[in-house]
């Protein structure tokens, strides 16, 4: 499928105007098209699937609509930003519904807690839940907002392109107390385990170990309570139908079932790129937004990487992979809300499990998404829409997932059924599982991993893989292996690191 290009660009007053060639239309991929195109450069994304959208691709199935992976926004202010940069206003076109509570955290005991962005109500959770906490958890409220306003602020869209860059952060790094783990800051505010559980958790969610995961990563508590927790009517494919909008009322395309085989280079330069069936289209520059791994150990065969070698690729350490069961029920769940975080019976071992020892354990936390809650349209009358969502291992655990896959879909639903969904296996009408593989063949991330790189300090800005290639020159990467990381907001972010790192326009005409 190809989705239909725009009229034709005007070129620049030089006669000429740059190709940019953007391989992958995820989140990042479609925002360094738009900022591209408002650049004065003509783009062109191209899209190895069906349809744009790359982890935020959206599967229909049976009348069901189901957001494939980010369900969650978190700062809309830097979709503003996109559609401000084409004149257009996000919210005239894409609507935004604030969650409240954010979501609810269960644990398997039964015990759960409402996580608000409302403060009166947060405030009178905590004492209900852990009352020798408050106290903590609105310092730990001010500390997650220092860290915001240095990693986020004023890190987050700048380019790491030289170590003197990252010698330059590091004492408010220091000051910060980024070398500590998102668990371990936590603890020096909170006092109650289930406490330490609820606020540190947020790392899982971008592939990150809480238990070693740099604290930079507790600036999430204050981005939600600052911007709030929201979902989009229609789904988050809603965002990028309107990305692609954006990209083609600029004149530029995006082209999909266009599988990019190889970059191609002159002089360790880019010149262009070469598709699986053979055609070859010249770019002034690419942009990869397919995991670095793979962009580096597949796309250019004939560079001699210095900066990236199969053995530094290979011992790195990455992310955790998720299964994810998605699924349709005849019948609406009316007490379960929009976002349910499910603990299972442990929480340290468990995520040992995952990141250390790399098995596939018996038990499983689940992030339980329900968007029929807020938003009917996605499933067919008096139905209800989900997907399951659990933390396992990469494929370096072994697991054969062509037989695991159902035994730990059964296992899922048995969960659910006993513990949140009543009736649950009599009531599913439709059903579709991802596993590792599925990352691994279909969205081509390395190791099956979920998020790429796992966000350790020592993996972190100049050390993760720079937006500006170290390899080859006029190739640029954005998502979610590259600085600043994954998730929304990050992958978001690495496309605004482009306006420093990519040349003006005039530089090519």
């Amino acid at each position: 499928m190809t989705v239909a290009p725009g009229k034709a660009s005007p070129t620049t007053a030089h006669g000429r105007q740059p190709h940019a060639v953007i391989i992958g239309s995820g989140f990042g991929g479609l925002a360094a098209a738009v900022r591209l195109g408002a650049r004065g450069y003509r783009v062109t994304v191209l899209e190895r699937l069906d349809a744009p959208g790359g982890r935020a691709y959206v599967h229909h199935q049976d009348g069901f609509s189901f957001d494939a992976g980010p369900t969650i926004i978190t700062a809309p202010f830097l979709l503003d930003e996109l559609w401000a940069l084409c004149g257009k206003r996000f919210a005239d076109e894409v609507e935004l519904r604030t969650m409240e509570p954010f979501y609810r955290i269960r644990f398997d005991n039964g015990e759960h807690f409402d996580y608000s962005g409302d403060r009166d109500r947060i405030r009178a959770e905590i004492r209900r839940f852990a009352p020798g906490d408050l106290d903590g958890y609105e310092r730990f409220l001010k500390k997650s907002e220092a860290i915001f306003r240095v990693g986020f602020e004023q890190l987050a869209d700048k380019p790491f392109n030289s170590v003197m860059d990252m010698v330059r952060i590091v004492p408010a790094m220091m000051k910060l107390q980024s070398y500590r783990s998102v668990y371990s800051l936590v603890s020096s505010y909170i006092k109650d385990e289930r406490m330490r559980t609820i606020m540190s958790f947020h790392p899982l969610l971008i592939g990150g170990n809480p238990f070693t995961v740099t604290s930079i990563y507790a600036l999430i508590s204050f981005l939600e309570r600052e911007w709030g927790v929201h979902s989009t009517i229609g789904g988050t494919g809603a965002i990028v139908t309107g990305l692609v909008g954006l990209i083609e009322g600029q004149g530029n395309q995006v082209r999909c079932g266009a599988q990019v085989a190889e970059i191609l280079t002159a002089n360790r330069t880019v010149r262009g790129v070469r598709l699986a069936n053979g055609e070859e289209i010249a770019a002034d520059i690419v942009v990869s937004d397919v995991d670095p791994a793979t962009t580096y150990k597949n796309l250019i065969p004939s560079v001699k990487r210095h900066h990236w070698p199969d053995w530094r690729i290979k011992r790195s350490q990455y992310s955790n992979g998720l299964f994810v069961w998605y699924f349709g029920t005849k019948c609406q769940y009316q007490d379960v809300l929009h976002h349910t975080i499910l603990m299972g019976p442990r929480y340290k071992e468990l995520v040992q499990d995952i990141f250390k020892r790399k098995v596939l354990a018996k038990d499983f936390s689940l992030y339980l998404h329900r968007p029929t809650a807020t938003d009917p349209s996605v499933a067919p009358p008096g139905c209800d829409t989900f997907y399951a969502l659990a933390p396992v291992p990469h494929l370096d655990s072994g697991t054969d997932w062509t037989t695991q896959a159902e035994p730990f879909r059964q296992a899922v639903c048995a969960y659910l059924e006993q513990s949140l969904l009543p009736g649950l296996s009599e009531n599913v009408v439709t059903s579709k599982v991802t596993t590792p593989l599925d990352f691994q063949n279909r969205l081509l991330s390395y190791k099956g991993a979920g998020f790429s790189l796992e966000p350790v300090l020592w993996q972190s800005a100049w050390f993760r893989p720079h937006n500006a290639s170290e390899e080859v020159r006029h190739l640029y990467l954005v998502g979610a292996g590259t600085h600043p990381g994954a998730g929304v907001p990050g992958v978001i972010s690495s496309a605004r690191v482009l306006d420093t790192v990519v040349p003006d326009a005039s530089t090519f005409a």
